[in-house]
């Protein structure tokens, strides 16, 4: 099978279910036990899209899961470098982390300019529906060209967690 790579990164402050994201996209599992990721876990699945491209319809995502942690943000630059896109990660029960969006959002695309973002406000089963309309709209004021959309997700359910990996790889072929 003829694909091409890209790098991806998965960021956001520590808990927000970056890693639950990936497991769940990648390996289809889900679980309640919580691991801290320690510096980058890099994973790759292979997506095939039905957009006709010259160079291939099938992409790998190589995705990067970077650590959430306070400390580790003065080394993080080094792991976001070369990325063609990232999924930012909030989560819904937590309202400072959707107010630290803007922060990832701005570092990541200082170091990759042209690189497309989408915003995944996670753990969305937690919430209730008033909440999650009020944490949309405060998304859509980050939206900018980069920022192809923003999705409520759910790693435990499964809820538009393929669908975020799904747009970002669309974005990445036809770019």
């Amino acid at each position: 099978m003829k694909y091409t790579s890209q790098k991806i990164c998965l960021i956001g402050d520590f808990g927000v279910g970056k890693t639950s994201l990936i497991r769940r996209f990648v390996d289809g599992e889900f679980s309640d036990q919580y691991l801290a990721t320690v510096g980058v876990k890099i994973s790759r699945k292979v997506i095939t899209t039905d957009i006709k491209s010259p160079s291939s319809n099938s992409l790998q995502l190589i995705i990067w899961d970077v650590e959430g942690s306070q400390k580790f943000k003065g080394i993080a630059p080094n792991y976001l470098q070369g990325a063609r896109g990232a999924v930012i990660v909030a989560d819904m029960t937590r309202s400072e982390t959707i107010k630290n969006l803007r922060q990832h959002i701005q570092q990541f695309l200082s170091i990759n300019p042209q690189a497309c973002v989408i915003i995944a406000l996670n753990k969305a089963d937690l919430i209730e529906l008033e909440y999650t309309e009020k944490a949309i709209q405060e998304c859509q004021s980050l939206l900018s060209t980069q920022i192809t959309a923003t999705y409520l997700t759910s790693a435990k359910t499964g809820n538009n967690v393929d669908e975020i990996f799904t747009e970002l790889a669309h974005k990445l072929i036809l770019l």
